[in-house]
């Protein structure tokens, strides 16, 4: 070996050897720290920044009409240090064809609105009947009943074993207007007639039927939530109205039967959310049908349009009487910050995060005088001993400046790259948890270019992604308005932060990784 190639493989040797320490002297930050802007003494390393961390309230309200829903949340959670948190969802109904022909004597059997959920697949509860009877034609068969829980359950799942829901759906009696209406989470429409309840316990059946000779298929149904209806409600409101106006075109019909509201009766509990564009309404009805003179009554179903089409808004409702989380929201202090936290979704609070222009100042004589430059700049937030629990926790914040709604430059750059990660959940159901949030391009600009040092602002969701998997709001067209994108109106998580509290150690701080030239 050439003692060229020597002398390469040393370098080499030490350049890793440099690096490894590098990224190691985390455990040391406080020294560091305490060194940083001693003349003379500074060193590559860590140094901790004390940030300006505040509540932000939104009001409880939140954009949530149809195009703002990508899904949607039911359900109510009550929780001491956020108080309760109550979704309902309304949508319109439509026909999916006008003036409508139900034959001859028709009468409304039942009707029945369908919710699909998603659920674990991979968790099946499965019972088998072999000896099961058909009953139209009385054949042998197989049931076979498989049970699965749903998903992207958020609160308590278990109160006295499986978690009680009462699903209800009522009548909508106000008109909702179009599929374009502005809705926002406090606004509301007036109910009449409860239609239909069912008791939910958080898992879903899906039914297959065969027959024991042949083991042909005589039924199948999928896993979803079946609430049934008052048939005689539907059969008044529209099978009676064969040949009518109210049945004749989409104008009429939505402002002659306006819709339906579904909600659950408890306070507390858990919420879980669908895909509203997924919800079926089945009217069943039978009419005299004559064949070679011989009258007969078949079933046949009439299925309501609940798509896309039609209004889709979610109503939030908040009680925060008496909660930490409603002290610290009204006493908020933006200049000099507060102890904790309360970030939450679907409208409740959102954080916003201060540099002091002290710590800007120390970062630009170490950028100027020092000839330092910043490796990584990174908001570290600690979940608050008061949160120590199993509800679900938010996995992602949406981070931007205030009063800009571009992307911050770290996702609008790098947000592509897939070893990139702008918010980063560490331990999160944990001793210590916290989440680090890379602004690191955001500093750099600061301290190099003179940027505008803006509050960075955080809220519980997470931006939306196309049929590709790339953000919507990186669209040429959307730029401007980028973080309009996002999944923050049926996102219901909460946690608590430790937020400016000198007192604490996990206090909210900037952590900046530097290295002097």
């Amino acid at each position: 070996m050439t003692k060229k190639i020597q002398r390469l493989l040393q370098l080499t040797f030490f350049a890793i050897i440099g690096s490894l320490l590098l990224i190691n002297c985390e455990p040391d930050a406080d020294n560091l720290g305490s060194q940083f802007f001693q003349n003379g003494a500074a060193q590559d390393g860590l140094v901790l920044k004390d940030l300006i961390a505040y509540n932000i309230s939104h009001n409880d309200t939140i954009r949530t009409d149809g195009a703002k829903l990508d899904s949607v949340v039911i359900g109510a959670f009550n929780v001491p240090q956020f108080g309760v948190q109550k979704s309902s969802y309304f949508t319109q109904v439509r026909l999916t064809s006008y003036d409508p022909d139900f034959g001859t004597n028709p009468v409304a059997d039942s009707a029945v609105i369908v919710i699909k959920p998603r659920y674990a697949s991979d968790s099946v509860k499965t019972t088998t009947e072999e000896n099961y009877i058909y009953p139209d034609g009385n054949i042998a068969s197989t049931k076979v009943v498989n049970t699965y829980p749903i998903i992207y359950k958020y609160g308590r799942t278990k109160i006295g074993g499986k978690t009680k829901l009462t699903i209800n759906v009522n009548e909508v009696t106000e008109f909702m207007g179009s599929n374009v209406t502005k809705l926002f989470s406090n606004q509301d429409f007036a109910t009449g007639a409860l239609l239909g309840s069912k008791t939910f316990y958080g898992d879903i059946t899906s039914v297959n039927i065969k027959k024991n000779t042949d083991k042909s298929e005589l039924f199948n149904r999928d896993a979803t939530i079946r609430i049934p209806l008052d048939g005689t409600f539907f059969q008044n409101k529209i099978i009676a109205k064969k040949g009518l106006p109210e049945l004749s075109d989409v104008a009429t019909f939505i402002r002659y039967f306006k819709g339906l509201k579904i909600s659950v009766a408890e306070n507390d509990g858990y919420l879980f959310k669908f895909n509203p564009n997924n919800v079926e309404l089945n009217l069943y009805y039978k009419n005299d049908l004559v064949t070679d003179g011989v009258t007969t009554r078949p079933q046949s179903v009439l299925k309501l349009d609940l798509g896309s089409n039609n209004v889709h808004f979610q109503k939030v409702d908040y009680n925060r009487a008496g909660t930490t989380s409603e002290i610290a929201i009204a006493t908020s202090n933006s200049t000099i910050g507060d102890a904790k936290l309360f970030p939450q979704g679907m409208g409740g609070p959102g954080i916003g995060l201060k540099i002091p222009e002290t710590a800007i100042a120390s970062l630009k004589d170490l950028y100027k005088n020092q000839k330092a430059g910043i490796l990584s700049a990174k908001i570290r937030l600690y979940t608050d001993p008061t949160w120590m629990n199993n509800f679900t926790k938010p996995n992602y914040f949406t981070v931007q400046q205030k009063d800009l709604y571009t992307f911050m430059k770290e996702l609008s750059i790098y947000g592509a790259n897939p070893n990139f990660n702008f918010v980063a959940v560490n331990n999160l159901y944990g001793t210590p948890s916290y989440y680090d949030v890379d602004i690191t391009k955001t500093v750099k600009d600061i301290i190099e270019t003179e940027a505008a040092n803006k509050d960075i602002i955080l809220n519980v969701g997470s931006y939306t992604l196309d049929a590709q998997g790339q953000y919507v709001g990186a669209a040429a067209s959307y730029l401007n308005y980028a973080q309009n994108f996002n999944t923050r109106a049926y996102r219901p998580n909460a946690v608590v932060f430790v937020g400016t509290d000198p007192a604490s150690d996990k206090r909210a701080q900037l952590r900046i990784v530097y290295s002097t030239k």
